[in-house]
């Protein structure tokens, strides 16, 4: 009997990091290195190589990666027996992905994770928590060099200097001063044009179309036609110049020499989404760079959008907003208000002749039809003889609340009857760390800011204690401003029910205390 040859799945990854090293020797980190490394190993183990997944130009943090995510697929479908890299930090800087998947997932999929500098492999029961501690040293890393970089940029911000990838439409880089932006005329004479034209009476809408009718390339267009974005436009409406290009160009300080950065700021270092940053806390440096705009004209334009904006009165984001596209071009179509009525229209109508036939709906139609969508839904969807034979009505919603809390409780007494299970009569140490305390995961798309400066680490033998000296060390921080927990207030003198009243995070540990997992009581220790 031919025993089969174990399948082998390859994963390299190269990052920013990587490309900046000083010397091309240094740490053999490129791509082809790592491949050439991992085949020679595979070689040398007698393994058939499945397939080889690689992630160009993405951080270990990167939940995003493609080739990751389809090993991570494949994987699941068991389509091979090992997974090989050069190092841990390679598949993952991620100590929670360490556990998911390295000590979770993998071993349920049956398959084996090697990584070969750092001596892990799962194959070796002895080397768990070395492999544990490679992941939490790694994510330490992760969040020093993301605070590095922050500070690094920060005070590029507070001093002036441009730190984008792209100079601003009307700009360009100094190619002698770095973080120094210098006039495109080409360009600039577009924006000037762009101006003028609006102090003289004309609408956004209107000057966009002037400008397509003459054929000028919008700002996306003109630079990778100026070869500094490479990625061809997917519709002849991408080239078009549009109404909100126009807006934000009328209103943006650069064009006056001031340098205004940090509009946005990023949720987490674990992600890459951003979200918008009050204004008092932009970066604003005056007279940074040449303006392009004089300060008289500027003024008159301010003065015009400020007499021209027109905000419902009701002072909220409209049920659509941002949702509703146009059916013939895809662009998101915009509000207006008519006789007291409020209209969803798309503006590329009018930006130029062939851009899009228009697209017209009221507000009240839209949300009949939603509505009337919804109802034909259910009532093909859901068996209602069946709801009403598995689900319990309350009465009230006093009844509803009391009857989840119940729910919830319940789940959390198995969390710590689970815990039990997985620790009894094993030797057992807990390791917490207290950062980034955020309303959801990390891994949660609408997660806000941290609700209270980072606290630290806590270390234990005790789960229960350690989770109890965390939680009351949570309780005395103060809320970081602009976060949830701010906006909340303090009402149940408890951080975690001020931001999610359904909580009662104390109930896991009284029942962890009753089946004797610990107890709450600690005395606590600095290191």
């Amino acid at each position: 009997m031919i025993e089969s040859k174990s399948r082998v799945a390859i994963y390299c990854r190269l990052s920013e990091e990587d490309r900046n090293k000083q010397s091309e020797t240094d740490d053999s980190n490129s791509i082809q290195n790592q491949k050439s490394m991992l085949l020679q190993y595979s070689l040398e183990h007698g393994w058939e190589v499945y397939n080889i997944y690689s992630d160009d130009d993405y951080t270990g943090s990167d939940r995003r990666r493609p080739e990751f995510n389809r090993l991570l697929e494949d994987a699941k479908n068991r389509k091979f027996d090992i997974v090989l890299c050069k190092t841990q930090s390679r598949f993952t800087r991620e100590l929670e992905l360490v556990e998911k998947y390295i000590h979770g997932l993998f071993p349920i999929w049956g398959i084996r994770f090697i990584s070969i500098v750092d001596n892990a492999d799962t194959a070796n029961k002895g080397n768990k928590k070395s492999r544990q501690i490679n992941g939490l040293v790694n994510e330490w890393y992760l969040e020093d060099m993301s605070e590095n970089i922050k500070s690094v940029l920060t005070d590029r911000r507070k001093n002036g200097h441009h730190i984008g990838a792209f100079a601003l439409y009307g700009y360009k880089k100094d190619p002698d001063v770095k973080g120094h932006l210098i006039i495109d005329e080409e360009a600039a004479e577009v924006v000037r044009e762009v101006f003028t034209l609006f102090s003289q009476g004309y609408g956004k809408t209107a000057i966009a179309r002037m400008l397509n009718d003459r054929g000028i390339p919008n700002p996306t267009e003109y630079k990778r036609l100026h070869g500094l974005r490479y990625k061809q436009p997917k519709t002849k409406n991408s080239t078009l110049w549009k109404y909100f290009a126009i807006s934000d160009m009328l209103v943006n300080e650069i064009y006056i020499g001031n340098m205004v950065q940090g509009k946005y700021g990023s949720v987490s270092y674990k992600t890459k989404q951003n979200k918008p940053r009050p204004k008092d806390e932009w970066y604003r440096v005056e007279g940074t760079h040449e303006p392009i705009i004089d300060r008289e004209l500027w003024d008159r334009v301010q003065a015009l959008v400020a007499q021209k904006a027109k905000p419902f009165t009701v002072g909220t984001i409209g049920l659509f907003a941002r949702k509703a596209r146009c059916m013939n071009c895809g662009y998101t179509m915009r509000s207006s208000k008519n006789r007291g009525k409020h209209y969803l229209q798309c503006s590329n109508r009018h930006v130029a002749k062939d851009a899009c036939i228009g697209s017209f709906i009221s507000v009240d139609k839209l949300e009949k039809a939603v509505i009337d969508e919804l109802n034909k839904l259910s009532a093909e969807y859901l068996d209602k003889d069946e709801l009403e034979q598995n689900v319990q009505f309350n009465n009230d919603l006093r009844g509803q609340k009391e009857a989840m809390e119940t729910e919830i409780a319940a789940y959390q007494k198995k969390i710590a009857e689970y815990t039990k299970a997985v620790i009894q009569n094993r030797p057992n140490f807990h390791i917490n760390m207290v950062v980034d305390v955020s309303t959801f995961c990390d891994c949660h798309a609408e997660n806000d800011v941290a609700i209270v400066p980072d606290v630290g680490m806590f270390v234990s033998f005790d789960p229960v204690a350690v989770d109890k000296a965390c939680a009351d060390a949570v309780n005395k921080r103060p809320n970081v401003a602009g976060s949830i927990l701010e906006k909340h207030g303090h009402s149940h003198n408890d951080h975690f029910k001020d931001v999610s009243p359904e909580t009662n995070w104390i109930s896991v540990l009284e029942h962890g205390e009753k089946i004797g997992i610990g107890t709450m009581d600690y005395e606590l220790e600095k290191l």
